[in-house]
């Protein structure tokens, strides 16, 4: 929650383009059959406070059987956060933790000391003839005094 002490809302006075200190550009990366755009990290800015990977998924739309398959992989040291705007995927951990993910939810992953995942379009999302994907997921690097504790995950 947001508060302005005003009825109308006041910008700070813009100044030139001077005022940027670095310009990214997104590029695609293809996460198993699925491109993301990828704005963290970039060649001039390896991270903004704790970001280390800011990723945009979609918008994009499947045909039947076509969808996401990030494979089982490890992460440590770092926590995720996934938000949808459309869409759904399934995301299974070495926790024991099969959670789909709809719009408007978000996923929290605490890697800490090790943690496996995968994310991919659910069997029954799969016979639509189309489905979309839209969403965005942050890599958040754990303070250091956090990152060997055990991995957590929140729904």
């Amino acid at each position: 929650m947001s508060w302005v002490p005003t009825i109308e809302p006041q910008c700070p006075s813009a100044g030139g383009l001077k005022d940027i200190e670095t310009l990214i550009i997104p590029r695609a990366r293809d996460l198993g059959g699925f491109e993301v755009r990828r704005a963290l990290p970039a060649p001039k800015r390896q991270m903004v406070g704790p970001f280390i990977f800011f990723d945009q998924m979609g918008p994009a739309e499947f045909l039947t059987e076509g969808g996401i398959d990030v494979r089982p992989h490890p992460h440590i040291g770092l926590a995720t956060v996934t938000y949808l705007y459309k869409g759904e995927f399934q995301h299974r951990d070495s926790l024991g933790t099969n959670q789909m993910i709809y719009p408007g939810e978000v996923n929290w992953m605490v890697a800490g000391n090790g943690v496996t995942h995968s994310e991919r379009t659910s069997p029954i999302t799969r016979r639509q003839p189309t489905h979309s994907l839209f969403g965005i997921q942050t890599w958040v690097a754990l303070p250091e005094e956090h990152e060997d504790k055990p991995a957590t995950f929140e729904h």
